[in-house]
């Protein structure tokens, strides 16, 4: 296969780290970013003339699209860019700061239309490219105590296959990634709890996502590492798919989310047409 170029935000840890590892490990090269260099020192000594570094916080929009730009320029062209950063936040609204949830919304949803925004006027200018963007299972459905999190990855989900659409014409394509629950760092390392718990949730569904950080908890079924294969081996099917589902536990919850939404709206087959004109 023909060496390619990417761009991942994010790669110190979770899938970024894995995608990362994996496609320097068969020559290709990657323009990461990170929040501080040092982060991935090792992958720095070992791939010299195949890592590029910026240094980068998504919630800074002026900082994307120097980050953006000045990878472009270092090598020339790009193929992939993978929006990959991004974390969650769990507990129940009222008990989330203002803060918190600006900085939910600011990272996983902003900060990726605008890394989209930031890569777009080169991927016209190259005649092509194609853009991961990583969601989750919660993107189509949903589970109590998440509410910003799911917010989020709806809110990409929604951007990303209508720019889909904007873009085919240009020779770009788009792949919305839906992994299940995977034994990375996103649950035991980045993910955030609400500050201020409220003993009205304590009994609640929502409760249950306190004890999302505790390492006895049963680890989650999905290797991150066939997750990472998968979805640089989607980058190989032409037309590229518009979503990737990667994880038993990622089919389950969607298909049966997907199903009741179906079913809530066929039950509202006669009322809807009931209102035109």
């Amino acid at each position: 296969m023909a060496q390619q170029t990417w761009f991942i935000t994010g790669i110190s840890s979770g899938f970024g780290r894995n995608l990362s590892e994996l496609l320097l490990e068969r020559g290709d090269r990657v323009a990461g970013t990170v929040r501080t260099h040092d982060a991935v020192t090792d992958l720095q000594e070992r791939y010299p003339e195949l890592l590029w570094l910026g240094v980068l916080d998504v919630t800074d929009i002026g900082a994307v699209h120097e980050v953006v730009d000045r990878a472009f320029a270092q090598w020339g062209r790009i193929d992939v860019v993978v929006n990959n950063a991004g974390y969650g936040l769990f507990g129940a609204v009222e008990e989330m700061t203002d803060a918190q949830i600006a900085a939910q919304i600011n990272t996983n949803l902003l900060g990726s239309i605008h890394v989209v925004k930031a890569a777009l006027p080169h991927l016209r200018a190259q005649g092509g490219g194609r853009i991961l963007q990583l969601s989750s299972y919660g993107g189509q459905s949903t589970n109590p105590g998440a509410s910003l999190y799911h917010a989020s990855k709806w809110g990409v989900e929604g951007f990303m296959e209508s720019t889909a659409k904007d873009v085919a014409p240009l020779g770009i394509s788009v792949t919305i990634v839906e992994p299940g629950g995977a034994r990375t760092e996103f649950r035991t390392g980045s993910a955030q709890l609400a500050e201020n718990k409220l003993a009205a949730y304590d009994d609640s569904p929502a409760a249950m996502t306190r004890m999302i950080n505790d390492p006895a908890l049963p680890p989650s079924p999905g290797d991150p590492v066939k997750i990472a294969r998968a979805i640089i081996d989607s980058v190989g099917v032409d037309p590229a798919p518009l979503r990737l589902v990667l994880g038993s536990d990622a089919y389950s919850a969607m298909h049966q989310g997907l199903t009741e939404r179906l079913k809530a709206l066929e039950a509202q087959r006669d009322q809807a047409g009931r209102t035109d004109a």
